[in-house]
């Protein structure tokens, strides 16, 4: 799933470095308003087929949408057909390499605010009650792969599928899971004992929600993330 996701992502982004299709893209998203092929054509200086050609490669690769609609001030039936309107995505496209998910991490520090913000909770008691709260959700992912299974290496290539998702790159050694990745790696560069705290909870509550197999440590090495799985 996370590779697929990761070869739409790359396929999509390489769509712009024909030097053409760069141009069609920036021209849409300066308008305030959709664009024709037309208006698009003239806005770029090029001709209307090669226009075509390339909005529509722009909407099959998810960074444009379009919509038909009759041009404006046109009605009845001598309007004619409905014009293709071409805008930008509504999607949002980014790669990284290695994968990250500062997304993930920003949704459990902002639930984290709003909860010593809203409740009797201190900001670190939020904060770790937001990444249980993940965790929990991440454990209902890997139930969900599980289905009737509970085995350790059913449990193990379940959760394998869900941190991978996720970014953390899992690895299979003798005994236990490594994360191979930090998703939150940059953050974790500059405020190394709030992330490593985030990932260790949001880990626990993982394999809390589980059939007994692991167990969260932190083990702090170069190039990783602090929390391996250790198998009990």
């Amino acid at each position: 799933m996370a590779e697929k996701a990761l070869h739409s992502e790359i396929s999509s982004i390489a769509a712009l470095g024909d030097p053409i299709r760069r141009r069609l893209y920036e021209f849409v998203v300066d308008q305030a308003e959709p664009v024709s092929r037309d208006m698009a054509a003239s806005g770029v200086e090029i001709a209307r087929h090669v226009a075509k050609f390339h909005l529509d490669k722009l909407e099959e690769e998810g960074l444009l949408e379009a919509e038909y609609r009759r041009p404006t001030g046109k009605t009845g039936p001598g309007a004619g057909r409905p014009t293709k309107y071409y805008r930008r995505s509504s999607r949002e496209i980014s790669v990284s390499l290695p994968e990250r998910h500062y997304d993930l991490a920003a949704r459990v520090l902002a639930q984290a605010i709003t909860a010593s913000q809203t409740g009797d909770l201190s900001v670190t008691a939020a904060l770790e009650k937001s990444a249980v709260n993940f965790g929990q959700l991440m454990a209902q992912e890997v139930r969900g792969k599980l289905g009737g299974g509970s085995g350790k290496t059913q449990v193990a290539d379940a959760i394998s599928e869900v941190l991978g998702d996720h970014g953390y790159e899992p690895r299979k050694e003798e005994g236990r899971l490594v994360l191979a990745n930090c998703p939150f790696h940059s953050l974790a560069q500059e405020y190394t004992a709030l992330i490593c705290g985030i990932n260790h909870n949001l880990m626990n509550a993982l394999i809390e929600e589980l059939p007994p197999s692991f167990k969260a440590d932190l083990e702090p090495a170069p190039g990783r993330c602090c929390v391996t799985l250790n198998e009990i």
